[in-house]
């Protein structure tokens, strides 16, 4: 037994060799299958677009491919949306005919040849989606200075979750802060409130990156009032929010809003991000603090977002398990939370994955799936796909654990292993084959390769080879006298051959051989050792006096056979543009020096191989000033004179005259050609100031005369005097024409047009222009005219849209120019004289489709092809209700296409179509008409939803059908809640209605309640949008005078009497403005009463009983009245019950408030739900009051 393991631990050692590389087997061999892509393990697809599931592979012979969904073979041919792209396993599903959610599930891909099978990962297809958000009533928020305060986001649950963030009704950022900040679920929470947090677009927006859309919750209005403010504007409230008016907000030691409790815990995936987050409230405004129990935060994977808010850590280990604390602190006080992490992992490679193994008849080798994961993961190995338990046996085939030992292999025992490593969080799959082959060597790296390196560096030179049994390679260099293995060459695994410092002898011819017991196989390459870059002269540092002149010099040193580029920085950055600055071959000057060119400047030489650069900093100081000197014009200069007279060239000398106390920067050298343009000076070339000659490059068949001109500071001198005339001799044209163009201006011409030479480049008199054409065709011959005086020249009688090679020379009298470069010219276009063939429409969905068609052959379009044009319209709708005929549309796809999208379609609907293509001249003929039909759609928003015939416990629904019908109308959905108060929901019920009804009676409804209903119309396709409509039920009087009163109540009793001996004092005031500017008709009002109910107060029981108001059931002064002939008060009106919740008072005999100063509100209270449908009492109304004290 230890022998047998001794002899095994050997073999795992001699093994380890076939696994140092992967060996790559060239595809002219036989091979098992290899997977070369696939989709995504989660693949969430957009249900706009047809499916793709991936699934490519490789071998030989080429492999075929099947599928399983869900774990079940998936027959392909018996689902006409599906298609299996030629030669790959690759899915393409065409949803226009079936939703995409019907092919959610879990699919894998199976590639097999005769020699193995090689399976995908599980692909789990799911559907994108961003749901809309759910409408509802938001009720603004009322809030006191300096509490805390959470606006919900709660966005539509989507596949993959949206990204949360906040924004006005301008599209900008609500600012955060410290005090104010987005939670990780996207709530926004306030610390504390101040009173500038009050506006009215809070809106929370989810972006759903699939489908790149962005839907938006409604506004939320947040109102922040002091204690005075709340009692200032308490009845402009009261009707719509709750309010709160408790004492001054005073400073407070923090809480945590979240997380709540003492302590938290967490878990986290290894390789995904951590995030914690501890928002907390107080005042002032808290800071957070965090801390790792019993450890440090990873420096380079921790930040700390949302100020300090929330603690991130990326690419999370083991090792950031453990207990994390967040301290929330203001001057009043601390508060801790500590949050448990623990930290799992899906499985995971230690080594990597297995290996293709290629092994010759009788040798050995390994497969090792070594893989790590918490929990601890399990392995599973499979031998085409099948368990290899159950596989068929083979002797020289051995399990163990994570490893698969083969010894001894034959040819036939080839195939691939898959190996499955699992825990509860995840999986890895990982195909790998053995293919027993028996090839000789062969080498895969280019013959006569060309390495280059620069002397001093390394030198890699590659020997990838193949054979089976596995080739030894060997290196050789020039005359091959012996093995290149030692100093100073490295011989590596893979053939490659390493020079660590290459120097000049190392360059030459190598030869690689590479051996097996099959046969040997040579290969040549060679390498080049190149001098090093090197700047000889650095830019030294310079300090120049600003509007001087200053140049750094830059001379470098580099190998001949390169070819160098000179690029110079200032401050690490382009240099500006700007004329001052001039660069040539070694060095940059820059003229008028400014304070804005102070810096750092960098030259940097490049060539294909390598780089050097320096550096040096230019520094401008102001010139001293010199007093009392007066700066002009320099004098111009004189004794012009022309020396060294040639057929091309002269040297003009002359002498500077006066510099008048500035330097003289340059001289301007100009001429006259007295022969073409007389009268008419021209800039020939400019010298540095220093000089006073210049030798000048002259032009051919010109009369020259010529003067300067010195410039100083100042600006120009007067131009000297000219000097004596040079007359060149005529000569044949250096040059010839620039632009030539061919094109047509008819479809049976060809234009031929050029940019003729000025008279300085004529070289002599008679200048004219040969112009020649030939069709680009072989054996095409040369036509060829003189053209003289114009620039261009038509050929006429060309066949339409043809290709022309094209030359224009220029010839003189005294010769011919050069001979010109051919260019390339077309003769006229003209229409296009076919149509796309093939046309036809694919549906996509109920709005979209996409047109095909048939290239117009190239030869048929007769011009440059600009692209296609489709004309659509929409016939009609498939819905009786819309026979409405649409315009045309027209829409371009320029270039080579052969399809389009058509995007904006109406559902169910009829459309035509036709496609034309177009080139340079214009349209060619439509195609015939084709017409598609588009699919049901969801239906639009029902036209209208009214409430009708409320009573007490039912009421009735009308409804107007969509104006969109897009579809069949198959029925309605009403859905309807009860709200209270709060704004919370009661259980949804819900109702399925018939295509043909337009109206509904609900019975059995709660009285005094408000209830919220939802209705939809539905097609084929599923339900559109929702109308929806609130309403609430009528009150039961009888039932709300059986609530019980606490008027009887001892306490209550006095306070109302002291209310009324308030109100007695203010009667008692209008009695006496009464006395003083006559009666009030008081008695008359009375007498006129006839409310058998109406009592009128006695002075015995505090009360009174001449003044009355019997105008209890009128409208008051700026009201109106409803049609169940209750009164509603104005929002003006100011009165005692609006700051309680009754609204029904009177005064009974034991002088306690009841109604006196109160109108009935019956739809005050049924809109504030069943919360609040007890009686209206007093008690209610002095509570409301006191809340505010």
């Amino acid at each position: 037994m230890m022998e047998r393991r001794r002899m095994e631990a050997a073999l795992l050692v001699l093994l380890l060799g076939h696994l140092a590389t992967a060996l790559e087997v060239p595809l002219d061999l036989p091979q098992p299958p290899t997977i070369t892509h696939q989709s995504p393990k989660d693949y969430i697809i957009d249900p706009r677009e047809n499916i793709i599931i991936h699934c490519e592979a490789k071998g030989k012979p080429h492999p075929s491919f099947s599928w399983t969904r869900n774990g079940t073979h998936y027959d392909i041919d018996t689902d006409p949306n599906v298609n299996m792209r030629p030669h790959s396993g690759t899915l393409v599903v065409d949803i226009s005919r079936e939703r995409a959610e019907h092919y959610e599930g879990v699919y894998q891909c199976t590639a097999r040849n005769k020699h193995g099978t090689a399976v995908s990962n599980n692909i789990f297809i799911r559907q994108s989606r961003s749901p809309l958000w759910s409408k509802e009533r938001i009720r603004p928020s009322v809030v006191q200075e300096g509490v805390s305060l959470v606006l919900p986001c709660r966005p539509p649950a989507g596949l993959p979750p949206p990204v949360i963030f906040w924004m006005d009704n301008y599209f900008q950022k609500l600012p955060q802060s410290e005090r104010v900040s987005q939670s990780l679920n996207g709530d926004l929470y306030f610390s504390n409130v101040r009173r500038e947090d009050s506006r009215n677009d809070y809106i929370c927006y989810a972006r759903f990156p699939h489908t790149q859309t962005i839907q938006q919750k409604q506004p939320i209005s947040v109102k922040v009032l002091n204690l005075d403010a709340i009692n200032d504007t308490m009845a402009d409230f009261y009707n719509d929010t709750d309010l709160f008016s408790e004492a001054p907000v005073d400073e407070r030691k923090p809480t945590f809003l979240i997380p709540t409790g003492l302590s938290s815990s967490k878990t986290v995936l290894r390789g995904r991000v951590l995030e914690m987050e501890c928002i907390a409230e107080g005042l002032p405004t808290p800071h957070i603090y965090w801390t790792k129990v019993g450890g440090d935060f990873p420096a380079r994977r921790t930040s700390f977002l949302h100020y300090n808010k929330t603690l991130h850590i990326a690419n999370v280990s083991e090792s950031d398990a453990g207990e994390y604390s967040c301290m929330a602190k203001n001057r009043l006080g601390v508060v801790h939370h500590t949050i448990r992490v623990s930290v799992k992992a899906a499985p995971y490679w230690i080594t990597g994955a297995p290996r293709n193994l290629v092994l010759a008849p009788g040798e050995n080798g390994v497969l090792t799936c070594r893989a790590s994961g918490t929990p601890k993961p399990s392995i599973r190995w499979f031998m085409n796909g099948i368990p290899i338990q159950d596989s068929p046996k083979d002797v020289s085939r051995k399990v163990e654990d994570d490893t698969v030992i083969f010894t001894d292999v034959q040819i036939g025992s080839s195939a691939v292993y898959q190996c499955n490593i699992s825990n509860d969080y995840g999986y890895l799959l990982s195909n790998a084959f053995v293919n027993v082959l028996s090839e000789p060597p062969r080498v895969l790296t280019p013959a006569n390769k060309v390495y280059q390196v620069i002397k001093n560096h390394r030198a890699l030179m590659d020997c990838s080879s193949f054979g089976s049994p596995i080739p030894k390679i060997t290196w050789f260099k020039d005359s091959r006298s012996s093995t290149l293995d030692g100093d100073p060459y490295i011989l590596h695994d893979n053939g490659t051959l390493e020079i660590d410092v290459a120097q000049a002898q190392n360059s030459g011819k190598y030869t690689c051989v590479a051996r097996n017991i099959l046969g040997i196989y040579e290969n040549h390459v060679s390498l080049e050792v190149k001098e090093p870059t090197r700047i000889l002269k650095q830019p030294e540092y310079k300090v120049v006096q600003r509007g001087r002149s200053v140049v750094f010099e830059c001379k470098v040193k580099h190998d001949t056979t390169l070819f160098p580029t000179m690029t110079w920085l200032k401050d690490d950055g382009e240099l500006p543009d700007d004329e001052r600055l001039i660069v040539d071959s070694d060095s940059l000057t820059i003229n008028d020096v400014t304070e804005g060119d102070a810096g750092v400047y960098t030259c940097i030489m490049n060539t294909t191989l390598d780089q050097d650069s320096a550096s040096a900093e230019l520094t401008v100081v102001e010139a001293t000033p010199t007093p009392a000197v007066v700066y002009e014009r320099p004098e111009p200069p004189t004794d012009l004179e022309l020396t060294d007279q040639k057929k091309r060239s002269v040297q003009l000398t002359w002498t500077p005259g006066d510099e008048h106390n500035s330097l003289i920067q340059k001289f301007l050298i100009q001429y006259q050609d007295s022969l073409h343009h007389r009268g008419h000076w021209h800039n020939l070339t400019e010298v540095p100031g220093t000089k006073t000659t210049a030798h000048l490059k002259l032009s051919p068949y010109v009369h020259y005369t010529f003067r300067v001109l010195a410039l100083n500071a100042v600006g120009f001198s007067s131009p000297s005097s000219p000097s004596g005339t040079y007359k060149t001799d005529p000569a044949a044209p250096d040059e010839s024409p620039t632009g030539v163009q061919g094109y047509g201006t008819e479809h049976n011409n060809l234009v031929i047009s050029w940019k003729p030479l000025s008279g300085l480049q004529s070289n002599g008199p008679g200048l004219r222009y040969k112009v020649m054409w030939r069709q680009q065709r072989l054996g095409s011959e040369w036509t060829q005219v003189n053209v003289a005086n114009n620039s261009k020249f038509i050929v006429s009688g060309t066949p339409t849209f043809v290709p022309y090679e094209l030359k224009v020379q220029a010839i003189n009298d005294y010769g011919d120019g050069p001979e010109p470069a051919v260019s390339l010219g077309y003769s006229g276009e003209d229409f296009p004289v076919a149509a796309p063939e093939n046309v036809h429409a694919v549906v996509l969905s109920s709005t979209q489709a996409e047109v095909h068609w048939d290239p117009v052959p190239h030869h048929l379009i007769r011009g440059h092809l600009k692209g296609y044009k489709v004309y659509y319209w929409r016939e009609h709708s498939l819905h009786k209700h819309h026979p409405d005929h649409m315009g045309k549309h027209i829409l371009t796809f320029s270039g080579n296409h052969s399809h389009g999208m058509l995007p904006g379609l109406h559902p169910f609907s009829l459309y035509s179509f036709y496609v034309k293509v177009f080139n340079g001249k214009g349209e060619g003929p439509q195609s015939p008409e084709q017409q598609f039909k588009t699919p049901e759609g969801v239906p639009g928003l029902p036209t209208s939803l009214i409430v009708t015939n409320p009573n007490l416990n039912s009421l009735t629904l009308e409804w107007s059908p969509p104006r969109e019908h897009n579809g069949h109308i198959t029925g309605y959905t009403l859905k309807y809640h009860t709200v209270n108060n709060s704004n919370e929901l009661g259980t949804e019920e819900e109702l399925a209605l018939a295509a043909n009804e337009t109206s509904v009676t609900l019975p059995n409804l709660k009285y005094s309640t408000r209830y919220k209903f939802y209705l939809n119309a539905k097609t084929i396709t599923g339900p559109g949008p929702a109308i929806s409509q609130e309403v609430v039920t009528i009150v039961d009087e009888a039932v709300a005078s059986r609530q019980v009163d606490i008027a009887t109540q001892g306490w209550f009793i006095g306070l109302m009497c002291a209310i009324a001996l308030l109100i007695l004092i203010l009667l008692i005031i209008c009695f006496i403005q009464r006395n003083k500017g006559g009666k009030y008709p008081v008695k008359e009002k009375e007498d006129a009463h006839t409310d058998p109910e109406f009592q009128p107060m006695k002075e015995d029981d505090c009360t009174f009983g001449e003044y009355s108001d019997n105008e209890d059931h009128k409208p008051l002064k700026g009201s109106r009245t409803p049609s169940n002939g209750t009164v509603k008060r104005d929002d003006s009106d100011d009165s005692l019950v609006d700051y309680g919740e009754g609204g029904d008072g009177q005064f009974n005999e034991d002088g306690s408030f009841i109604g006196e100063y109160s109108g009935k509100s019956i739809s005050r209270d049924t809109a504030e739900g069943p919360e609040n449908s007890e009686a209206p009492s007093p008690t209610n109304a002095m509570n409301s009051l006191n809340s505010f004290v």
